[in-house]
Protein backbone atom coordinates (compact mmCIF):
# COMPACT_ATOMS: atom_id res chain seq x y z
CA UNK A 1 0.00 0.00 0.00
CA UNK A 2 1.34 3.41 -0.94
CA UNK A 3 2.38 5.83 1.76
CA UNK A 4 0.38 9.08 1.79
CA UNK A 5 2.19 12.30 2.74
CA UNK A 6 0.64 15.75 3.10
CA UNK A 7 2.81 18.79 2.38
CA UNK A 8 1.29 21.47 4.57
CA UNK A 9 1.80 24.81 6.25
CA UNK A 10 -0.98 27.25 7.02
CA UNK A 11 1.34 30.11 6.04
CA UNK A 12 1.50 30.86 2.31
CA UNK A 13 4.66 31.62 0.37
CA UNK A 14 6.91 29.09 2.10
CA UNK A 15 7.52 26.84 -0.89
CA UNK A 16 4.78 24.34 -0.12
CA UNK A 17 3.67 23.67 -3.70
CA UNK A 18 7.25 23.85 -4.98
CA UNK A 19 8.17 21.19 -2.43
CA UNK A 20 5.20 18.97 -3.30
CA UNK A 21 5.91 19.16 -7.04
CA UNK A 22 9.70 18.85 -6.77
CA UNK A 23 9.58 15.96 -4.28
CA UNK A 24 7.08 14.14 -6.50
CA UNK A 25 9.37 14.45 -9.50
CA UNK A 26 12.51 13.57 -7.52
CA UNK A 27 10.85 10.39 -6.22
CA UNK A 28 9.84 9.46 -9.76
CA UNK A 29 13.48 9.84 -10.82
CA UNK A 30 14.34 7.26 -8.16
CA UNK A 31 11.96 4.80 -9.81
CA UNK A 32 9.02 5.31 -7.44
CA UNK A 33 5.46 5.40 -8.75
CA UNK A 34 3.87 8.60 -7.40
CA UNK A 35 0.40 10.14 -7.38
CA UNK A 36 0.36 13.92 -6.96
CA UNK A 37 -2.89 15.13 -5.38
CA UNK A 38 -3.72 18.83 -5.63
CA UNK A 39 -6.28 19.99 -3.04
CA UNK A 40 -5.24 23.64 -3.10
CA UNK A 41 -7.97 25.62 -4.95
CA UNK A 42 -5.26 27.85 -6.42
CA UNK A 43 -4.29 24.77 -8.49
CA UNK A 44 -0.65 25.85 -8.79
CA UNK A 45 0.51 22.27 -8.42
CA UNK A 46 -1.75 21.18 -11.27
CA UNK A 47 -0.33 23.94 -13.49
CA UNK A 48 3.23 23.08 -12.48
CA UNK A 49 2.82 19.70 -14.15
CA UNK A 50 1.65 21.32 -17.37
CA UNK A 51 -2.07 20.60 -16.91
CA UNK A 52 -4.47 23.38 -17.96
CA UNK A 53 -6.69 23.84 -14.91
CA UNK A 54 -9.28 25.66 -17.02
CA UNK A 55 -9.97 22.72 -19.34
CA UNK A 56 -10.15 19.76 -16.95
CA UNK A 57 -13.71 18.52 -16.46
CA UNK A 58 -13.01 15.94 -13.75
CA UNK A 59 -10.93 16.89 -10.74
CA UNK A 60 -10.54 16.29 -7.03
CA UNK A 61 -13.60 18.53 -6.58
CA UNK A 62 -15.87 16.09 -8.42
CA UNK A 63 -14.30 13.23 -6.47
CA UNK A 64 -14.95 14.86 -3.08
CA UNK A 65 -18.59 15.72 -3.77
CA UNK A 66 -19.27 12.30 -5.28
CA UNK A 67 -19.81 13.25 -8.91
CA UNK A 68 -17.10 10.91 -10.21
CA UNK A 69 -14.78 8.17 -9.04
CA UNK A 70 -11.16 8.85 -8.20
CA UNK A 71 -9.89 6.64 -11.03
CA UNK A 72 -11.89 8.69 -13.52
CA UNK A 73 -10.28 11.94 -12.36
CA UNK A 74 -6.64 10.81 -12.29
CA UNK A 75 -4.57 12.08 -15.23
CA UNK A 76 -1.43 10.44 -16.61
CA UNK A 77 1.29 13.07 -16.57
CA UNK A 78 3.88 13.57 -19.34
CA UNK A 79 6.49 12.24 -16.92
CA UNK A 80 7.35 8.64 -16.21
CA UNK A 81 6.02 7.25 -12.91
CA UNK A 82 3.80 10.29 -12.15
CA UNK A 83 0.01 10.50 -12.17
CA UNK A 84 -1.95 13.61 -11.18
CA UNK A 85 -5.25 14.07 -9.36
CA UNK A 86 -5.74 17.68 -10.50
CA UNK A 87 -7.89 20.52 -9.26
CA UNK A 88 -9.25 23.89 -10.35
CA UNK A 89 -11.06 26.87 -8.87
CA UNK A 90 -14.25 24.84 -8.40
CA UNK A 91 -12.62 23.39 -5.33
CA UNK A 92 -12.92 26.75 -3.56
CA UNK A 93 -16.63 26.11 -3.06
CA UNK A 94 -16.28 22.46 -2.13
CA UNK A 95 -16.05 23.07 1.61
CA UNK A 96 -19.54 24.59 1.69
CA UNK A 97 -20.94 21.49 -0.03
CA UNK A 98 -18.88 19.11 2.10
CA UNK A 99 -20.19 20.51 5.41
CA UNK A 100 -23.53 18.75 4.95
CA UNK A 101 -22.02 15.46 3.75
CA UNK A 102 -21.59 12.31 5.81
CA UNK A 103 -18.00 11.58 6.81
CA UNK A 104 -17.00 15.06 5.61
CA UNK A 105 -13.54 14.77 7.24
CA UNK A 106 -12.84 11.44 5.55
CA UNK A 107 -13.92 11.99 1.95
CA UNK A 108 -10.40 12.25 0.53
CA UNK A 109 -9.20 9.30 2.60
CA UNK A 110 -11.99 7.11 1.25
CA UNK A 111 -11.13 8.10 -2.32
CA UNK A 112 -7.37 7.59 -2.01
CA UNK A 113 -7.82 4.21 -0.31
CA UNK A 114 -9.24 2.97 -3.62
CA UNK A 115 -6.01 3.63 -5.51
CA UNK A 116 -3.18 3.74 -2.97
CA UNK A 117 -2.16 0.16 -3.80
CA UNK A 118 -1.18 1.39 -7.28
CA UNK A 119 1.52 3.75 -5.98
CA UNK A 120 4.63 3.79 -3.82
CA UNK A 121 3.83 7.31 -2.59
CA UNK A 122 0.92 9.73 -2.74
CA UNK A 123 1.92 13.38 -2.25
CA UNK A 124 -0.85 15.83 -1.28
CA UNK A 125 -0.38 19.55 -1.87
CA UNK A 126 -2.55 21.25 0.78
CA UNK A 127 -4.05 24.76 0.83
CA UNK A 128 -2.20 27.41 2.89
CA UNK A 129 -4.87 27.27 5.60
CA UNK A 130 -6.17 25.01 8.34
CA UNK A 131 -9.41 24.27 6.49
CA UNK A 132 -11.75 21.33 5.94
CA UNK A 133 -9.70 20.49 2.84
CA UNK A 134 -6.52 20.39 4.91
CA UNK A 135 -8.31 18.32 7.54
CA UNK A 136 -9.28 15.84 4.82
CA UNK A 137 -5.66 15.61 3.72
CA UNK A 138 -4.33 15.08 7.25
CA UNK A 139 -7.03 12.54 8.03
CA UNK A 140 -6.09 10.57 4.93
CA UNK A 141 -2.31 10.75 5.35
CA UNK A 142 0.27 8.58 7.04
CA UNK A 143 2.53 11.55 7.67
CA UNK A 144 3.19 15.25 7.16
CA UNK A 145 6.11 17.21 5.71
CA UNK A 146 6.23 20.83 6.86
CA UNK A 147 8.10 23.34 4.65
CA UNK A 148 9.33 26.16 6.86
CA UNK A 149 11.01 29.40 5.87
CA UNK A 150 13.55 30.22 8.62
CA UNK A 151 12.24 33.62 9.66
CA UNK A 152 10.70 34.74 12.95
CA UNK A 153 7.16 35.08 11.61
CA UNK A 154 7.27 31.47 10.48
CA UNK A 155 8.03 30.36 14.03
CA UNK A 156 4.83 31.95 15.29
CA UNK A 157 2.64 29.63 13.24
CA UNK A 158 4.52 26.43 13.97
CA UNK A 159 2.86 25.71 17.31
CA UNK A 160 -0.59 26.24 15.79
CA UNK A 161 0.18 23.80 12.99
CA UNK A 162 1.63 21.23 15.38
CA UNK A 163 -1.46 21.55 17.60
CA UNK A 164 -3.69 20.96 14.58
CA UNK A 165 -1.74 17.83 13.70
CA UNK A 166 -2.10 16.64 17.31
CA UNK A 167 -5.84 17.35 17.19
CA UNK A 168 -6.27 15.34 13.98
CA UNK A 169 -4.19 12.57 15.48
CA UNK A 170 -6.34 12.39 18.61
CA UNK A 171 -9.73 12.67 16.89
CA UNK A 172 -9.40 11.11 13.46
CA UNK A 173 -6.05 9.60 12.55
CA UNK A 174 -4.09 8.07 15.48
CA UNK A 175 -1.19 6.96 13.25
CA UNK A 176 -0.48 10.43 11.79
CA UNK A 177 3.04 11.72 12.45
CA UNK A 178 5.42 14.45 11.31
CA UNK A 179 7.59 12.91 8.61
CA UNK A 180 9.97 15.83 8.43
CA UNK A 181 10.52 19.57 8.44
CA UNK A 182 12.12 21.15 5.39
CA UNK A 183 13.93 24.49 5.58
CA UNK A 184 13.00 26.47 2.47
CA UNK A 185 14.18 29.79 0.99
CA UNK A 186 17.32 29.33 3.05
CA UNK A 187 20.04 31.97 2.93
CA UNK A 188 22.98 31.02 5.13
CA UNK A 189 24.55 34.46 4.67
CA UNK A 190 21.91 36.01 6.92
CA UNK A 191 22.32 35.77 10.69
CA UNK A 192 18.57 35.70 11.21
CA UNK A 193 18.24 32.68 8.91
CA UNK A 194 20.87 30.75 10.84
CA UNK A 195 19.40 31.74 14.21
CA UNK A 196 15.86 30.77 13.32
CA UNK A 197 17.03 27.55 11.63
CA UNK A 198 18.78 26.61 14.88
CA UNK A 199 15.57 27.27 16.82
CA UNK A 200 13.63 25.06 14.41
CA UNK A 201 16.20 22.29 14.84
CA UNK A 202 15.93 22.57 18.63
CA UNK A 203 12.14 22.28 18.39
CA UNK A 204 11.93 19.43 15.87
CA UNK A 205 15.26 17.67 16.41
CA UNK A 206 16.14 15.03 13.84
CA UNK A 207 12.86 15.64 12.02
CA UNK A 208 14.58 18.52 10.22
CA UNK A 209 16.05 17.43 6.88
CA UNK A 210 19.79 17.97 6.63
CA UNK A 211 19.33 19.39 3.14
CA UNK A 212 17.93 22.96 3.13
CA UNK A 213 16.36 24.41 0.01
CA UNK A 214 18.26 27.61 -0.71
CA UNK A 215 16.81 30.59 -2.50
CA UNK A 216 17.06 29.87 -6.21
CA UNK A 217 15.57 31.82 -9.11
CA UNK A 218 15.02 28.64 -11.13
CA UNK A 219 12.59 27.38 -8.47
CA UNK A 220 10.55 30.55 -8.93
CA UNK A 221 10.65 30.42 -12.72
CA UNK A 222 9.78 26.75 -13.29
CA UNK A 223 6.03 26.96 -12.46
CA UNK A 224 5.47 29.68 -15.07
CA UNK A 225 6.75 27.23 -17.67
CA UNK A 226 4.47 24.45 -16.44
CA UNK A 227 7.27 22.06 -15.54
CA UNK A 228 9.03 20.82 -12.38
CA UNK A 229 12.36 22.51 -11.68
CA UNK A 230 14.23 19.31 -12.58
CA UNK A 231 12.90 19.64 -16.13
CA UNK A 232 13.33 23.41 -16.33
CA UNK A 233 16.96 23.38 -15.21
CA UNK A 234 18.20 19.93 -14.29
CA UNK A 235 21.42 21.13 -12.67
CA UNK A 236 20.15 24.22 -10.87
CA UNK A 237 20.76 24.49 -7.13
CA UNK A 238 17.06 24.00 -6.50
CA UNK A 239 16.82 20.83 -8.57
CA UNK A 240 19.92 19.35 -6.93
CA UNK A 241 18.69 20.23 -3.43
CA UNK A 242 15.32 18.53 -3.94
CA UNK A 243 17.05 15.42 -5.31
CA UNK A 244 19.19 15.28 -2.18
CA UNK A 245 16.17 15.88 0.06
CA UNK A 246 14.31 13.06 -1.74
CA UNK A 247 17.21 10.71 -1.03
CA UNK A 248 17.01 11.63 2.66
CA UNK A 249 13.29 10.96 2.53
CA UNK A 250 13.81 7.55 0.90
CA UNK A 251 16.51 6.64 3.41
CA UNK A 252 13.86 7.00 6.12
CA UNK A 253 11.41 4.97 4.05
CA UNK A 254 13.63 2.08 3.04
CA UNK A 255 10.82 -0.45 3.37
CA UNK A 256 8.87 1.17 0.52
Amino acid sequence: MGKIISITNQKGGVGKTTTAVSLTYALSEEGKKVLFVDIDPQANGTSSFGINKRTIDRSVYEVLIGECGVRDAIVTSPYKNIDILPTNMNLAGAEIEMVAMDNREGLLKAALNQVRHLYDFIIIDCPPSLSLLTLNALNGSNSVIIPLQPEYLALEGVSQLVNTIKLVKSRYNPSLFIEGVLLTMYDGRLNVTVQVANEIKKYFGDKVYKTPICRNVRLSEAPSHGVPVQIYDRYSRGALAYREMAREFLEKNKEI
